[in-house]
């Protein structure tokens, strides 16, 4: 399929870890201006949106030349926000719709184009990423979602748990390397319909097990291609997270002073 791509950056106020984490300050600047920096610079992307629930990040948004839509505060998740955005009259001559996290101020522009890939050229219903798992920690903890593909690069299962489960043993550092062992980044682009079919359908079984809405749609038989990228971008949940993101975007900074 072809037409044009909209990225939507659902950033929603409350946080029960970073409270307020959309405007918590990062090198001196709201979070989500980081955010929005980096995706309007993503090339694939042909406009992009803030969407959210507060006023005062509408301020914000407004205040630096953002796009930004002020949506209803009932959405369950950022997927329904998403959806009402891309639901709006100027938004809806555009085919594909890119959910970018709203605290992830590094996500890879490759990575957006990817999961675009999926959709335009590769004909899924929904495209988005994996990476490498890391480290046996990272493989155990249950706040690190973790995909199971099909030969093909289709999603058969994300789950919490530790999976695929390895029989005979746990599995070693370049298993985890590898092309079975992975990690979802979270980022998906929907065809139209796609978005419009996952944010009808009620929430599953194995979503309110697992508390991944994702499952929802593989239940329903919507097809989510999965391209394996190298890393995941850090994101901020957490007051720690801020530290690490200041420091990669320090970095940043100052090579591209260099350059």
């Amino acid at each position: 399929m072809s037409g044009r791509v909209l990225g939507v950056i659902p950033a929603r106020l409350a946080s029960s870890r970073l409270p307020e984490k959309p405007l918590h300050p990062v090198l001196g600047r709201p979070l989500i201006e980081w955010v929005w920096r980096r995706v309007s610079t993503i090339r694939v992307l042909d406009a992009a949106v803030i969407a959210t629930d507060s006023e005062r990040i509408v301020d914000v948004c407004r205040s630096l030349g953002a796009p930004v839509v002020l949506t209803s505060d009932a959405h369950p998740s950022g997927t329904d926000r998403v959806a009402e955005v891309a639901d709006r009259p100027e938004y809806r001559d555009f085919a594909c719709i890119t959910n970018i996290q709203g605290d992830e101020p590094l996500m890879a522009g490759s990575d957006v184009e990817r999961a675009v890939e999926l959709v335009r050229e590769a004909g899924w219903d929904v495209g988005t990423c994996a990476a490498p798992i890391a480290t046996r920690e990272d493989f155990e903890r249950p706040d690190v979602v973790k995909v199971v593909r099909a030969r093909d690069g289709r999603a058969l299962y994300f789950s919490r748990a530790p999976v695929p489960h390895r029989r005979d043993g746990f599995p070693s550092e370049e298993d985890l390397r590898g092309q079975d062992y992975l990690r979802h980044v979270g980022l998906y682009t929907y065809t139209r319909q796609a978005l419009a079919r996952w944010v009808a359908l009620e929430p599953s079984a194995l979503e309110r097990i697992e508390r991944l809405e994702q499952l929802r749609a593989l239940e329903d038989g919507i097809r989510i291609g999965v391209a394996r990228v190298e890393r995941v971008s850090p994101g901020v949940d957490t007051p720690d997270d801020v530290v690490r993101v200041e420091r990669e975007l320090e970095r940043s900074i100052a090579a591209t002073s260099h350059q």
